[in-house]
């Protein structure tokens, strides 16, 4: 890493511009349980986080084109902003067409949403500079879109691109933003201080749910981890931006040592618990998930059960 301080200042207390990528909750039998989909979508945007939908978390690369046409139906429904993944479904040596990812874009685009590249095989496999002509392609001919780094530990398509990258994309002004899931508090520090010098206003969205408080450092964020309990973020959120630092930290540790306990390997198997999660809050019916998603064991629920009960009475003594 070079350019970039080891260990940034931490910022003064604003408002965090929060997003969340929502579980797909499924029945028993394994089919998408909508009526839950409704109620979390709702529930997410009541708190103030702003839904992402066919992210990972929602099971996006699993899902048939028409699931995925649905889900979008289902979030504008809402009337609320909403965000929602791009998907080319590609293989491994596919080369990507550009004109298919700005199809994809755009009919996500014309769902009302504001779209973001989910990693494809195809785009992972390009050199330097055909990503950065492909980002400018597509908002060229989509409008204003979402960049996304995804490590490879989320899915076999994801890709860090290099700071260099980073920083090209930045200069094109269809995108708007980026999230940034390599894990890593470094890289994401490194791109916080170029975004600082490059373009302020430029929305860098933490995915880091094992370092959730790099919005201390001046990081949005669209987690997984906050599926889990948005309005544990959004209490959080709302301290920071009170300037009740003592209250911040004791929502963020809870809210850590879960991401911490979800999010390891193997890494996709967080979704197994999101659903153990909401299903002990009594927010979901089942816990089941999607057959290609791999499962946590059944020990998990008992960590999962002291975690949620240590949340709502946490939850009870804030303000509001």
């Amino acid at each position: 890493m070079t350019g970039a301080p080891t260990h940034p200042a931490l910022i003064e207390p604003r408002t965090i511009a929060g997003a969340s990528a929502v579980l797909l909750p499924l029945h028993d039998d394994g089919s998408i349980d909508w009526a839950g989909f409704e109620a979390h979508l709702t529930r997410t945007a009541d708190a103030g986080l702003e839904p992402a939908v066919n992210m990972d978390t929602g099971f996006g690369p699993f899902l048939h084109e028409r699931d995925r046409s649905r889900v979008l139906d289902v979030a504008r429904a809402l009337g609320r902003p909403f965000i929602a993944g791009v998907h080319v479904d590609d293989e491994p040596g596919d080369v990507l067409e550009p004109a298919d990812l700005v199809a994809a874009t755009e009919a996500v685009a014309a769902a009302g949403a504001t779209p973001i590249l989910f990693p494809c095989h195809g785009l992972a496999a390009a050199d330097d500079d055909t990503i950065i002509d492909v980002h400018r392609v597509v908002a060229e001919h989509a409008g204003d879109l979402l960049g996304f780094e995804l490590g490879p530990m989320f899915h076999p398509a994801g890709r860090i691109y290099s700071a260099a990258v980073f920083e090209a994309l930045l200069g094109i002004d269809g995108v708007i933003g980026l999230k940034h899931s390599s894990l890593r508090r470094d890289l994401e520090w490194e791109r916080l201080a170029i975004r600082d010098r490059v373009r302020p206003e430029f929305r860098l969205m933490t995915g880091n749910d094992l370092a959730i408080d790099m919005v201390v450092y001046g990081s949005d964020y669209l987690l997984g981890l906050s599926t889990f309990a948005p309005d544990g973020f959004a209490a959080r959120d709302a301290a920071w931006a009170a300037g009740d630092v003592a209250r911040f930290w004791e929502l963020n540790d809870l809210l850590q040592y879960l991401g911490q306990f979800a999010f390891r390997a193997p890494v996709p198997a967080y979704r197994h618990d999101a659903a153990m999660f909401l299903k002990l809050r009594g927010w979901i019916g089942s816990d089941r998930t999607h057959g290609r998603s791999p499962e946590r064991p059944p020990s998990d629920r008992v960590v999962l059960a002291d975690i949620a009960e240590r949340l709502d009475a946490l939850l009870v003594t804030l303000p509001g």
